[in-house]
């Protein structure tokens, strides 16, 4: 499997990054939207990074999706954080999005009731439910909604009660994907656009962790007794009981690995969650790795163009 990062930043998002860090100093609470399937992943390293010491609220979105032991794993993880609350949202967003409104009450108490408004921005990568959820937060539609990742293009203000006025940013991916984990979870829930990566690779990596982590959704949505223990093998065998045939009776692994992902994406698979906590410190210290070396490399890279220069200036003489 190939572990290239992937490299994402269309002109907008940009845009919208450096509207962020402008108003921040204002914001009272930041909001994040994340995917309860990918908590670490679907995390923008710019929220921490812009927040500072602001309380945030982190909403791990379709949770009705995740792996519910797994959920409550990542909220508990995220708690333990400075500053940190976290809320699991699913299709009965009502009760949600009153836990979601008291809680920035309660993380700014001092506003309340007085006339002076909570500023609260809420943020989140594309294609997390973020649109949705602020419908539901407004009770009226004011933000555009669709399964396409960057619908939402431009900032607004919205109005949640007499006490909150909600600032919306659109969907903010970062300059570059690093874990190259991250990059296969984001694509394998549609955060990424599909022409954003190699679609066989991402299937390939999702086939692998399901093999280890939930095999028995496999073999009972696949009709497979005796599972493969290789992705390249579980597309064949499922795909075979699917019927999925080429001239010749080659099995179309192709159009297999397509609905695997379709079948992840939607939920039919089984509430599935792709990255647990314990397995984050592994991830970031070869992230961290990869940046000494990377580092490492620009420096040879200048020593040596310095020494040419010298070598050059010398010849000169």
């Amino acid at each position: 499997m190939s572990q290239a990062s992937i490299q994402w930043f269309p002109g907008h998002m940009n845009k919208a990054r450096n509207e962020v860090k402008e108003i921040m100093p204002e914001m009272d609470v930041v909001i994040e939207v994340i995917d309860a399937r990918i908590p670490y992943s679907s995390e923008n390293p710019m929220v921490a990074a812009l927040r500072g010491q602001k309380p945030v609220i982190k909403i791990l979105n379709k949770a009705d999706l995740a792996d519910p032991e797994l959920t409550q794993a990542w909220m508990d993880y995220l708690e333990a954080q400075d500053g940190v609350k976290a809320i699991a949202c699913d299709d009965n967003k009502a009760d949600d999005v009153k836990r979601i409104v008291q809680l920035c009450k309660n993380l700014v108490p001092n506003k309340v009731g007085t006339g002076r408004q909570i500023k609260a921005m809420i943020m989140g990568i594309p294609n997390v439910g973020k649109s949705t959820l602020i419908n539901t937060l407004a009770g009226r539609a004011v933000a555009k909604t669709g399964d396409e990742p960057a619908v939402t293009k431009s900032q607004q203000l919205i109005k949640i009660d007499n006490d909150i006025m909600l600032y919306d940013t659109p969907g903010m991916l970062w300059p570059k994907v690093e874990n190259a984990h991250s990059g296969y979870r984001l694509a394998a829930t549609g955060g990424i656009r599909d022409t954003a990566f190699d679609f066989a690779d991402v299937a390939g990596y999702t086939a692998e962790y399901l093999i280890e982590a939930y095999p028995e959704l496999l073999k009972e949505r696949y009709k497979i007794e005796d599972l493969p223990q290789t992705d390249w093998e579980f597309f064949k065998v499922a795909g075979r009981n699917r019927g999925l045939l080429k001239k010749g009776g080659v099995v179309d692994t192709y159009r297999m690995s397509e609905i695997l992902i379709n079948e992840l994406r939607s939920g039919t698979l089984g509430r599935i969650t792709l990255e647990k906590p314990e397995m984050m410190a592994a991830e970031e210290a070869v992230v961290a790795e990869q940046r000494l070396a990377a580092e490492a490399k620009k420096e040879a890279k200048l020593e040596e163009k310095r020494l040419r220069k010298k070598r050059a200036r010398k010849n000169r003489k």
